[in-house]
């Protein structure tokens, strides 16, 4: 669970330690979030920071109609969130025919970024540590938790699935 103040405070600390600039930032990624999903909690925050790390390792541009965006979770508002968080960092949507959702148990929790003009993907999972801390952050904490989750190295927040 996460403790609030505890988090607060970590948080600040990591913000003021790297500078105004950084913390702009972390602002701006949460707001793209909450842009798409409404708000900017550590699920959707999550799927922001696999959505941009896909693009990374694909090769790819947010926008790019080359990418293919398929999330399969349990039909659960946390694990959904997931979804929301790499369309805003992608760009990819149900609209564009890029994103798709299929209803899967938790043992199957997977994204799966393609590339469809090279067929090369990567699928990625919140970690089990990530999801352990995040399971039950109450609604009213969410930024706090996405500011936590965006402030956390990608090997705290996700893993590749082989």
């Amino acid at each position: 669970m996460v403790r609030p103040m505890k988090a607060r405070l970590a948080v600040l600390g990591v913000l003021l330690a790297v500078g105004p600039a950084w913390a702009d930032e972390v602002e701006a990624k949460l707001d793209a979030v909450a842009s798409v999903h409404g708000d900017a909690g550590a699920w959707a925050v999550a799927g922001y920071r696999m959505g941009e790390h896909a693009l990374k390792t694909l090769g790819l541009k947010r926008g790019s109609f080359s990418l293919a965006v398929h999330h399969q979770s349990p039909r659960t508002v946390r694990f959904a969130c997931i979804a929301d968080g790499a369309q805003a960092a992608t760009g990819a949507s149900v609209g564009r025919l890029q994103l798709s959702f299929t209803e899967a148990p938790l043992e199957k929790l997977v994204t799966v970024y393609s590339n469809k003009d090279t067929g090369k993907a990567i699928k990625l999972r919140p970690t089990a540590a990530f999801m352990k801390k995040f399971m039950e952050v109450p609604r009213e904490k969410a930024r706090i938790a996405g500011r936590e989750a965006m402030t956390m190295s990608d090997a705290e927040v996700f893993e590749t699935v082989p």
